[in-house]
């Protein structure tokens, strides 16, 4: 798997400038935009997302849609994908994947991804799902976005580039302890299940 780590980049900014084919969106079940990364997303695709989104009757926390990325196809995008994390509800001294929550999540890094590959793109940016008004826990975030991201690398190739975009500098800090501490929480993961 380690041979996929080139593929996975972190940076920190702003995803609405990001040239990807995909964006994954942090969305909340309406799909009709918020505040954070989801408020950002639908300005700069413009009024044309929301009237778009108004017609997909929503989407379930855990799964994702896909549409067009309006006024960001003038900067290369050709996909908006609007994934629905989990509220953090549970227990952070539960194991890593045993929350509904965790399951929640790894679903929309999955959906998303499936998305993205099955409408042929090759970059995707993904936010940090999940972790702002959500609540969730950005160390236990980062791990099952790392993982499924690293594991879909590692049975698909479609996919050239994923790119982690950040909101500060000490939220990229939490994903590269993670991607540097892989080894020993992959190997606890491999002997959970």
């Amino acid at each position: 798997m380690d041979e996929h780590l080139d593929r996975i980049e972190i940076v920190v900014g702003d995803i609405t400038l990001l040239r990807v084919e995909a964006v994954v969106n942090a969305a909340n079940e309406s799909l009709l935009g918020g505040g954070g990364v989801d408020g950002a997303i639908h300005r700069a695709a413009g009024p044309g997302l929301l009237e778009h989104c108004r017609t997909l009757g929503g989407c379930p926390t855990g799964l994702a849609k896909i549409t067009p990325a309006f006024d960001l196809e003038e900067q290369g995008v050709k996909h908006i994908i609007h994934a629905v994390g989990p509220v953090w509800r549970g227990d952070d001294s539960q194991k890593l994947g045993y929350t509904l929550e965790d399951t929640f999540l790894a679903s929309c890094y999955h959906q998303s991804l499936g998305l993205a590959a099955e409408h042929s793109c090759k970059t995707v940016a993904f936010p940090n799902i999940s972790t702002g008004v959500y609540r969730f826990p950005k160390p236990r975030a980062a791990k099952i976005a790392f993982g499924h991201i690293l594991g879909f690398l590692d049975k698909y190739d479609m996919i050239e580039n994923v790119i982690l975009c950040c909101f500060s500098d000490a939220d990229a800090q939490v994903i590269q302890d993670v991607i540097d501490t892989r080894e020993d929480w992959m190997f606890n993961r491999k002997r959970m299940g």
